[in-house]
């Protein structure tokens, strides 16, 4: 199963390749779907790719239901 998650924009460069951070974890992206988007904006990543922009407010939101989701789920193999 692939999941999109939010993702702030740490650095970006003039060809679209760039790294965004989510959850304190760092990767690699390509934003040239999404050529409005600039370093410090939250973008939705999927699979390596931005594939929009969000509001900073929306992507706390989002983050904090992963974190309950991931709180509140048994353990795997218990």
């Amino acid at each position: 199963m692939c999941l999109a998650v939010p993702a702030k924009i740490t650095r970006l460069d003039a060809s679209g390749q760039g790294t965004a951070s989510y959850l304190g974890s760092e990767v690699n992206a390509n934003f040239s779907l999404v050529p409005q988007a600039r370093r410090g904006d939250w973008v939705i990543l999927h699979a390596g790719f931005a594939i929009s922009v969000m509001s900073a407010k929306e992507a706390r939101e989002i983050l904090r239901l992963f974190k309950e989701m991931a709180a509140s789920s048994p353990d795997e193999g218990a």
